[in-house]
């Protein structure tokens, strides 16, 4: 080799970018062909799907094209072309997706006995799907069917139309009276559902059941409704109720007013009335951390309190070290909503205050060890250091094989390769599920070689036993942070915090409310902050830039 190539060789070398891989041609025309695939399913164009689909046999992405090929004929689709698909992609994403789709339809064919094969493989029922297997047992008259729906009329707040028959048949055969409508009322105003509300009321006993103009001004003009009541209402079940519904409306922004309200109306009500009027306006008052919060809380007594509710009334009593009216109400919780850590917690430090300490260090010792928050503050109760746990042993090249071979980890990786992010974490989450602790180093492991650092974090956030905190919290972009950060005098560390929390470092997150970036700068702030750094030719568009947005 003469000196002039060696030396040509050499600049190509040097010039050529260290991060470019090169795909083979064939991948990158299945990638092509595969977007054009995507949008001609966008697009209802399947004359041009159908020519594309032999061409994609055997990509990565094949099931999505199956999909699209399958989908709008779902209604008319032979059961046994239906299933096949199903049996090919078994516990995919796209089979759930493919046969809650298909369970739908059953539903609205009253196709019964198709439906049930098919629910029982449903992995993840949703609501309007749960209501649909209701009404297949309901038809075919299962006793035991209203039995399972009554738990879903206090749960299912804003029920998809599928549910409204099942409830209808809770009506009906007596399951649900007056009592158990108005206490689905009130729950849809607590979580301010309130059309949902208003469309309870049509289950309501004709001499209870308000207008709607009616029942709307209550919503919109709570406290001038109030006041034109009549002095003593205390005979009308209706009135009574609905007073109480105001007094919920004028409580979400004024506690004050509607406690003097409550005053003004008490004889008219009913103990029970007054009690739940009383829990509502304590726990706006709680969120205000308002000193009248507590003594509110007890104006309501015993009355049961919905999760939140009672989660504002600990956080109410622990604020003036009430720790009585910690231990009752925390006891009194759902079992679901006391196992949580915080109320673990928080039940072990009063009982420790009531002078309960064998039972006060048996919760903490439930928690103490667990990587969060409140295990470190268990450990320090029982004396304990808290440590950052072993380190696991990195992904053995084996397990990296493995994981990388689970098809919807290709899937993933292919959506995130083509900038389909959406779809990309849909098939990352389903690919997380059920792993063991290895699984998802692996995993974590494969996505930050891929650049993908938020779904490295969701995989290695998952670990129960065996942890790794250096995939938990990655430190990317090092030679753009530390740099950047020296020059602003900060402590790099706060710097990769902020980046973690803000976009979990995917550099091109946008928020609902145009936040972007690494930083997620809004617009006006980061134009200000060029001006004011003196970066010259700013240009919005190079906020989602790394080096920039840094």
């Amino acid at each position: 080799m003469n000196f002039l190539s060696t030396t040509l060789l050499l600049l190509l070398v040097l010039l050529a970018p260290a991060t470019v891989v090169v795909r083979p041609a064939a991948a990158q025309s299945a990638d092509d062909q595969f977007l054009a695939a995507r949008e001609a399913a966008r697009a209802g164009d399947r004359v041009r799907l159908e020519r594309l689909a032999p061409a994609l046999h055997g990509y990565e992405l094949e099931p999505y094209v199956d999909y699209w090929l399958l989908v709008p004929d779902l209604k008319d689709a032979d059961p046994a072309v239906v299933r096949a698909f199903l049996g090919r992609h078994e516990n995919s994403y796209l089979a759930e997706k493919l046969r809650g789709d298909w369970l739908r339809l059953l539903a609205r064919k009253q196709q019964w006995e198709l439906f049930d094969a098919e629910y029982g493989r449903l992995l993840q029922p949703d609501q309007e799907l749960t209501c649909h297997a209701l009404q297949g047992r309901l038809a075919r008259g299962d006793a035991r069917a209203l039995d399972d729906a009554l738990p879903l009329w206090l749960s299912v707040l804003e029920p998809p139309e599928s549910c409204y028959s099942v409830f209808e048949a809770l009506i009906v055969d007596k399951r649900v009276l007056a009592d158990a409508v108005w206490a689905r009322i009130r729950r849809q105003f607590e979580a301010n559902k309130i059309a949902a509300a208003l469309y309870t009321m049509n289950y309501l006993p004709p001499s209870q059941t308000p207008e709607r103009k009616l029942a709307q001004t209550v919503v919109d003009s709570p406290l001038p409704w109030l006041i034109r009541l009549p002095g003593d209402f205390s005979g009308n079940r209706m009135q009574r109720e609905l007073a109480v519904l105001a007094i919920q409306r004028i409580a979400r922004n004024e506690p004050s007013v509607a406690a003097d309200q409550l005053e003004r109306i008490s004889a008219s009500l009913r103990a029970g009335e007054k009690s739940w009027a009383w829990s509502q306006i304590a726990r706006q008052a709680a969120q205000r951390h308002m000193p009248e919060a507590m003594a509110w809380y007890r104006q309501a007594g015993n009355a049961p309190l919905s999760d939140e509710v009672a989660e504002w009334k600990v956080r109410a009593a622990l604020r003036v070290h009430d720790w009585a009216s910690v231990r009752s109400t925390i006891e009194s919780m759902s079992p679901a909503l006391a196992a949580q850590p915080a109320w673990v917690y928080w039940l072990g430090r009063a009982y420790r205050a009531g002078g309960r300490l064998e039972e006060a260090n048996a919760l903490f010792g439930r928690i103490a060890g667990q990587p969060d928050f409140y295990g470190s503050l268990a450990n320090d109760e029982l004396g304990r250091p808290t440590m950052t746990p072993p380190k696991a042993p990195p992904a053995s090249r084996e397990e990296l094989a493995q994981v990388a071979a689970i098809p919807a980890v290709q899937r993933a990786q292919a959506f995130f390769r083509l900038n389909l992010r959406t779809e990309g974490v849909r098939e990352w989450g389903w690919a997380l599920r059920g792993m063991s602790d290895r699984e998802l180093l692996a995993a974590s492991e494969i996505a930050v070689r891929a650049g993908n650092y938020d779904r490295a974090i969701a995989a290695a956030d998952r670990t129960r036993s065996e942890h790794d905190y250096s995939l938990r919290y990655l430190a990317p972009y090092g030679d753009q942070v530390r740099p950047a950060a020296r020059n602003q005098a900060l402590d790099d560390a706060w710097v990769y915090g902020l980046m973690r929390q803000e976009s979990r470092f995917v550099s091109s997150a946008r928020s609902p409310v145009g936040a972007s970036g690494l930083m997620q700068l809004m617009p006006a702030t980061a134009k200000w902050v060029a001006n004011k750094i003196g970066l010259k030719d700013f240009q919005q568009a190079r906020v989602n830039d790394p080096e920039t947005n840094l």
